[in-house]
């Protein structure tokens, strides 16, 4: 880790600028930042597994942990703020009077930015959030063994040594944690089929118990007065709203000391004693991790074989590949449960034979070579299969498929680090997962599926795709997507007509194309009477209302009412037929726009879909100008009406209608000094201001210098002509975008989008790029530099990217990477406006 005050870093596709790189963390030692840093990084492997999907509190030391006379002040953190980066994973939790958003320590950059910011303890409960951020039952237990005055290590090693022999007898054999500040954390795997209270309360009772019988040596009172010579067995960290620091975090003590994993050999020694990060690191170098077999939830060292007479329960013969190569041991990978029979379902009476379908989970596998893993259940495993090239996006190109060993059910929800040297080394994390119905399963030979993914996984929704062995080896088959892909309606002729009429739907009502700005700067709008309102950042939408039905339309075209049910009641719209313009927005927490979070309600058709996005991601639409009103007087199309007069329709239009809790808003006018708009809009981090003339007919389908978008950052929207492949964090995955501005009938090159990424991003681009590959580059003037080993695609998909300023050969300097614009074509950008002079 290099030690100069500043660096900018990229972690797993992620931008950091780790600051203060030589300052003292730990006086007494003269321990760095620096060196904090490269601790996390070297324990990641093992720290991660131990905390991920774990709500995380923190204790920051920002001015370091001071000394053993003079501490230093130290933060405790539950609530994320502002500040945080958006790619850090987290969860809300609801309190008794409050929420507050814990972030999720599931990756190492997460744990980076953690360190940089100091946190140098990370404490977490004994119970996992599923995807949907709710409590799961613990899936552990730890007694947290604390010496009162007059005792210190080897009483607390005599404790733990007593109650692993009562916890033995019950089938869980616990690992020993010296703390690192003065006692030992005993953990033991737990099945996770009982409620925390439960757990707590056995916990109580085995500290009673152990109190009983060794009155001398052990207290479960966590009265003060009681505790001298005695160990105190804290069972209260087992309750669900308790935390124990994380295996393998420093402590903020004059020393930078490890809570640290250990062996019972270790514990046996009289030299016993708590380990520093030197120390650790050291250890974690050999890629031994004593807490593997608690987080692989409690097992032996080795499980039963099947049919295995000691126990009388048999596994799943269909896993003795699995278990053949993996050692509980070493691999935080889950291994199958004794008793579990083939056939995941309970039976009923008028069940199937074989089950149409059941889950699925796809999983992103950083091993030697990146490749996603694409898993169904079948007859109580998880028949799996290699991609690595990804699941194919068209119907025109197969993907390699390469079976592998079948895997237990419980890996569904397996994310984590496989340890160097084991089979599969490498992170793994689930890139979609769901259920499926079966069409067709002929065992070795075809499988037809229809896969369901969440909001926000990498299938966007539900695909169909068939399995097909290729008859050559056991092992090879392709996989394929099948062409009918549900929910996707495109509308025809959405423009208005040569002679400057609207088209008309089979229903009648007339059919407009988006009128369209173009971008200026204040100067284009110093003269004139001009309209000022918001520019909103979201996704444009042209509602029509027929016969009380409402429709939403994006500008190409697609019918989106089904994905933004909640913009299409019709109990916020005039009974009557009627045309209205407007912008599709998701507000975050703080009430802002935020396309980001709005890409999260993109491409989702099936209901079920779309009603958990929903849920988690409500859109408003904000309607800025009407263009066809039935119940207007002197006439119902509006648009050679000047805007200043639309407007006024509009406020009619909307009057009468309900608006508590109707997420249908009239983009406001804004009647201020133009300077005083465009602060107010930088200081709510909006993305620009819309000057619109007040004498501006609506010129449907046109781009017009009668609409001005002033923003205030420099923003551009691209054609992606190319792609460089990632390496490192990024290793089988998008490195960079090439981007380009089309240019008459050419592609000029406008740079290198290598930053603003998140996972799930690099994971979608990498998904849509596959199947428009073509051979030679699509661009007039890409640099040598620029082109080497680059994947080349045909220019056909649009994307949005902020940058700072425009170089004198024409590049953009330091894009950052916004999102997709599915809205948008190549030929929607306008290249004589492309921002080089946006204010």
């Amino acid at each position: 880790m290099a030690t100069s005050q500043r660096e900018r870093v990229n972690v797993e596709g992620h931008e950091l600028t780790l600051t203060n790189l030589g300052k003292i963390l730990y006086p007494e030692t003269g321990t760095t930042k620096a060196e904090v840093l490269e601790y996390y990084a070297a324990v990641a492997p093992f720290l991660i597994p131990a905390a991920a999907n774990r709500p995380a509190t923190r204790k920051r030391w920002v001015n370091g942990v001071g000394t053993a006379t003079h501490p230093g002040q130290m933060f405790f953190q539950k609530n994320l703020d502002q500040s945080t980066p958006s790619w850090v994973p987290r969860v809300t939790i609801q309190h008794s009077d409050h929420s507050n958003d814990y972030p999720l320590v599931n990756n190492l950059a997460t744990l980076t930015w953690l360190a940089q910011i100091a946190s140098l303890e990370i404490h977490v409960p004994q119970w996992q959030v599923d995807a949907d951020g709710t409590m799961l039952p613990p899936d552990r237990l730890v007694l947290d063994l604390d010496p009162g005055p007059g005792t210190g290590l080897p009483e607390c090693v005599e404790v733990a040594k007593l109650a692993r022999s009562i916890l033995q007898d019950m089938g869980l054999d616990p690992v020993p944690v010296t703390s690192g500040s003065k006692g030992i954390h005993l953990y033991a795997g737990l099945d996770g089929t009982q409620k925390w209270e439960q757990v707590s309360a056995f916990a109580h009772e085995l500290a009673r118990s152990l109190e009983a019988d060794h009155r001398d040596l052990v207290v479960s009172d966590m009265k003060k007065t009681l505790r001298k010579g005695k160990v105190l067995v804290d069972w209260s960290q087992n309750s669900g709203n308790k935390t124990t620091i994380v295996p393998y975090s420093l402590r903020g003590r004059a020393h930078p000391m490890v809570a640290a994993p250990r062996t019972w050999r270790e514990l046996a020694s009289p030299k016993l004693e708590h380990l520093d990060f030197t120390a650790v690191m050291k250890r974690v170098k050999e890629g031994k991790d004593p807490f593997a077999t608690v987080e692989a939830g409690g097992r032996s060292a080795h499980p039963p074989a099947p049919g295995d007479k000691a126990t009388g329960k048999t596994v799943n013969p269909r896993l003795a590949t699995y278990l053949d190569k993996r050692d509980p041991r070493r691999t935080p990978e889950p291994f199958p449960a004794p008793a579990r029979q083939p056939g995941s379902r309970p039976p009923q009476d008028d069940a199937e034979p074989n089950p149409p379908g059941g889950i699925f989970v796809i999983q992103e596998h950083h091993a030697r070579r990146f490749h996603l893993d694409f898993r169904l259940e079948h007859d109580g495993v998880l028949a799996s299969w290699a991609l690595p090239r990804g699941v194919p996006e068209t119907p025109d190109k197969n993907h390699l498929a390469v079976q592998t060993e079948d895997h237990p059910m419980e890996y569904a929800e397996f994310a984590g680090v496989i340890p160097k040297g084991e089979y599969g080394a490498g992170t793994v994390s689930i890139w979609d997962s769901g259920e499926f119905e079966c069409e067709k399963w002929r065992d070795g030979k075809e499988v037809i599926a229809t896969l369901t993914g969440k909001p926000g996984g990498g299938l966007h929704g539900t695909r169909r795709f068939a399995l097909i062995h290729t008859g050559e080896s056991p092992s090879q088959w392709l996989i394929h997507l099948m062409k009918d892909k549900p929910g996707l309606t495109v509308l025809k002729s959405p423009t208005a007509e040569s002679n400057g009429t609207p088209s008309r739907e089979s229903n009648g009502t007339p059919s407009y194309a988006a009128m369209l700005a173009t971008s200026g700067t204040t100067a284009d709008v110093s003269s004139g009477d001009w309209l000022f309102e918001l520019k909103w950042d979201g996704f444009r939408a042209i509602v029509s209302g027929s016969g009380g039905k409402i429709r939403l339309t994006s500008r190409s075209g697609i019918d989106m009412t089904p994905t933004y049910p909640e913009l299409a009641d019709p109990r916020y719209w005039p009974a009557h037929d009627f045309v209205a313009d407007g912008e599709i927005v998701a507000l975050s927490k703080n009430g802002h726009p935020s396309f980001e979070l709005l890409q999260k309600r993109m491409n989702l058709f099936k209901p079920g879909d779309v009603e958990r996005a929903r849920a988690a991601v409500p859109v408003q639409l904000m309607v800025f100008d009407l263009l066809y009103d039935a119940g207007a007087q002197g006439g119902a199309d509006l648009t050679s009406l000047p805007l200043s007069e639309r407007r006024k329709r509009l406020t009619d239009f909307r009057a009468g209608l309900p608006s508590k809790g109707s997420p249908i808003h009239i983009s406001e006018i804004l009647e201020h000094d133009l300077d005083d708009i465009l602060a107010s809009a930088s200081e709510l981090g909006l993305e620009g201001v819309m000057a619109k003339r007040a004498d501006s007919k609506y010129q449907a389908g046109r781009r017009s210098r009668s609409w001005i978008k002033l923003k205030l950052e420099r923003m551009q929207e691209v054609v992606v002509g190319g792609w460089r492949p990632g390496s490192g964090a990024r290793l089988g995955t998008v490195g960079a975008l090439l981007v380009g501005i089309p240019d008459g009938d050419k592609l000029r090159y406008a740079g290198r989008v290598g930053s603003g990424f998140k996972d799930w991003q690099l994971r979608d681009i990498l998904k849509r790029l596959q199947g428009i590959d073509r051979t030679d580059s699509p661009f007039l003037d890409i640099p040598a530099e620029d082109a080497r080993g680059a994947q080349w695609v045909s220019p056909e998909l649009v994307g949005e990217v902020t940058f700072g300023e425009w170089t004198s050969g024409g590049r953009m300097r330091h894009p950052v990477w916004r999102g997709w614009r599915p809205d948008k074509s190549p030929e929607d950008i306008d290249a004589l406006t492309d921002g080089r002079h946006a204010k």
